[in-house]
């Protein structure tokens, strides 16, 4: 099975397409290899595709022509995004960097909007991926106004475990500290400091280039 096959196998809405039309759906996507700190999509471009993560680790953000630039989301394995700027038919608000080298899966736009014309499972799917985009950008919010740092952190983190959101991670992520911190807007300096204080509170343990989540509920709630 192929790394696009075992996306889609992991994406609900696609398990339960018809054999004939996942088949469609496969041919109107283009998997593209996005080399660390390469753009995957740009803030202002026509939006022409549906994207997701096959592998690998990108970021949402927004970069101003000031150099003032700003973090979102993390987006791991099994992830979809942009739905919303397809659904506005507007040029992209975001730019999506690669933290690493990472496959991109783009379905055409036609083959997104059939999906949505006929498909009621996709409806679901879009429906319940963006409520949850939403109640995660809210948290961000909050997070950022109400907690400290080690707090935002460990929340960051914690969001990038959403099973909704990211069906093809797992408790264990390689990430590097750098990674980290390009995530949660902080120095690679802090993110060290944070990681221990979190390792401290048995949340997780952090080994060279891997973090192992021991007790997400925990890290979802630390600082609370």
């Amino acid at each position: 099975m192929g790394e696009l096959d075992e996306m889609l196998g992991a994406s609900c809405w696609a398990r339960q397409l018809s054999a004939d039309e996942l088949e469609r759906v496969k041919c109107d996507i283009v998997v593209r290899s996005i080399p660390a700190g390469g753009y995957v999509c740009m803030k202002g471009e026509r939006v022409e595709h549906w994207l997701g993560v096959v592998k690998g680790l990108v970021k949402m953000a927004s970069n101003w022509r000031t150099g003032k630039t700003t973090s979102f989301v993390g987006l791991s394995d099994g992830s979809w995004f942009g739905e919303g700027s397809l659904l506005k038919d507007e040029a992209r608000r975001y730019d999506v960097i690669a933290l690493r080298e990472s496959r991109i899966a783009y379905m055409k736009r036609s083959r997104f909007q059939h999906l949505l014309d006929r498909s009621i499972p996709f409806n679901r799917f879009l429906l319940i991926q963006i409520n949850e985009r939403l109640g995660q950008f809210i948290g961000m919010i909050e997070h950022e106004r109400l907690l400290d740092t080690d707090a935002r952190l460990a929340r960051c983190l914690a969001s990038i475990f959403n099973p909704l959101l990211y069906p093809g991670s797992s408790l264990q992520l390689r990430i590097s500290q750098e990674e980290i911190g390009l995530l949660a807007g902080v120095s690679r300096q802090r993110v060290n400091q944070a990681l221990q204080t979190l390792e401290q509170a048995g949340l997780l343990r952090a080994d060279y280039g891997t973090l192992t989540i021991l007790d997400l509920e925990g890290l979802r709630n630390f600082g609370a």
